[in-house]
């Protein structure tokens, strides 16, 4: 089994024991999430997901997320963004203790017994935050046939890679919005635990929608396949149905639910914006959602499904590509948040002249939504919509999250904005700006820092030199911190 402990300095190292130590591996605390508590019994579940993420934090020999000792360590940064004032502070030290942020001060003072790290050739921020994630997927060009070959260990197996390519990246939280069988829940609980390297995540579990609608896990399946999908599958067709999949949601730890109003890109139906459900059934979501402390994203490309989503009080849009004047007016005044996910539409579009590809269906919907997305985004800027950062990896390969950085900007938006967007801005969507989202006193102790200044040349975000998550470091000097 791997054995996670913390150096004097407070870097993550894993030692690899002879051998896997049958059930007792990580039972206790994975019994905290819903879909591997099987193991400890040997259901079928133990057998699927949670054994592949046993396995598969045998194969990643990186940092594993642990309690922080009580060492104190400081951050020696060159510059610091401040992304509550919109600022590039000078020098400052970031004193960090418990894996929480003790005190932030200006100048390179290292406190008396402290561990120092130096950064000072490099400006620090907050840990970045992806609010639109598929941690259990990837794109491919095989992947219309994956789903008929490969079981659920074989998505949790990927995922532990996707999830550390992730974290390397800058990325410290992601929200993840869908899945195919809850198995982000297993990937969040093992990240949780200390088994396996990656994000903080908050995962909607299976997405919700309508039969033959963008959630639809079946569509283009020939009729002996495709069957029936219900509410237990993320499939509703009335205010009653709406009700029981959020509680179903609830029972399976989901953090937030997802819902599907429009059509989408990837599915292999016909459209990729019409409006797939009604304003009963997204105020039944939404008002059982916030009953049971959900917030609610809603995927929606056409104006229609934009316009019920947020009458019905959708926390957030995903994508938005069809939003119209009177959309963003309407979410000035909900205080509806947009996250555009210009990089997914940007991949898509080049990919759909790539022949075989997508399928037909789904390239030509792509070459059709794919190349829009940008323009919208940088109106809604413009429009004053509240934009927080987040990009539909899984659609494009991940690990390439920071590229929506540039697309940001391309569309209009002042680099600084496109850091508050991946910071402060996304800790608000998420509703845990008290702990994520500035480096301030009394924070988690997520801290990156890149090798150049992100607001003259934003391209620098790509180039994440230090990451730390918890008050552990996972990069340091743009090189994982793994195991020998």
């Amino acid at each position: 089994m791997l054995n996670p402990r913390i150096d004097e300095n407070g870097f993550a190292r894993l030692t690899r024991a002879r051998r896997v130590a049958g059930r007792s591996i990580g039972v206790t605390a994975w019994c905290a999430g819903t879909l591997l508590c099987a193991a400890a019994a040997g259901g079928a579940a133990g057998d699927t997901a949670a054994s592949a993420l046993v396995s598969a934090s045998a194969l990643v020999s990186a940092p594993a997320l642990v309690s922080a000792p009580a060492l104190v360590t400081a951050l020696h940064c060159g510059h610091l963004i401040d992304t509550a004032a919109g600022k590039v502070l000078g020098a400052a030290t970031i004193v960090i203790e418990g894996g929480r942020i003790r005190d932030v001060e200006s100048g390179t003072e290292t406190p008396s017994g402290a561990k120092a790290i130096d950064l000072q050739d490099q400006t620090c921020m907050p840990g970045l935050i992806d609010s639109h994630t598929h941690l259990t997927g990837e794109t491919s060009a095989s992947q219309y046939v994956d789903q008929f070959h490969w079981n659920i260990a074989d998505y949790a197996v990927r995922s532990t890679v996707y999830a550390r390519r992730t974290l390397l990246a800058g990325f410290t939280t992601v929200r993840n919005v869908g899945d195919e069988a809850n198995d982000s829940v297993a990937l969040r609980n093992a990240i949780n635990a200390g088994i396996l390297p990656g994000p903080r995540i908050y995962t909607a579990g299976q997405a919700i929608g309508s039969t033959g609608g963008h959630a639809d896990p079946t569509d283009g399946y020939r009729a002996d396949l495709a069957g029936d999908p219900g509410p237990a599958n993320g499939i509703i067709n009335s205010p009653e149905d709406a009700v029981k999949a959020v509680r179903l949601h609830y029972k399976l730890g989901d953090d937030l639910i997802k819902i599907m109003p429009s059509g989408g890109v990837l599915d292999e139906s016909t459209s990729g914006d019409n409006a797939q459900l009604t304003l009963e059934e997204i105020r039944a979501v939404v008002s059982t959602a916030h009953d049971y402390g959900f917030t609610v994203a809603a995927h929606a490309h056409g104006a229609e499904a934009i316009r019920r989503a947020v009458i019905g009080g959708v926390d957030s849009i995903e994508h938005g590509t069809f939003m119209d004047a009177e959309d963003m007016k309407l979410m000035v005044e909900h205080g509806t948040w947009y996250v555009p996910t210009i990089i997914a539409g940007d991949f898509v579009a080049r990919q759909s002249k790539v022949p075989g590809y997508y399928p037909a269906q789904v390239a030509a919907k792509a070459a059709a939504i794919g190349p829009l997305i940008m323009a919208t985004a940088g109106r809604a800027y413009k429009a004053h919509v509240k934009i927080a950062f987040g990009t539909d990896a899984a659609v494009y390969p991940h690990g390439q999250n920071a590229h929506e950085f540039e697309l940001m900007v391309q569309a209009g938006m002042p680099p600084m904005y496109t850091l508050q967007a991946a910071t402060i801005n996304a800790a608000q969507l998420l509703k845990h700006d008290k702990d994520l989202g500035t480096v301030a006193a009394g924070k988690i102790a997520d801290v990156v820092a890149v090798p150049g200044d992100p607001i003259a040349d934003i391209s620098v975000m790509k180039r994440v030199s230090f990451v730390m998550k918890d008050g552990i470091v996972y990069k340091l000097n743009s090189a994982a911190v793994d195991a020998p």
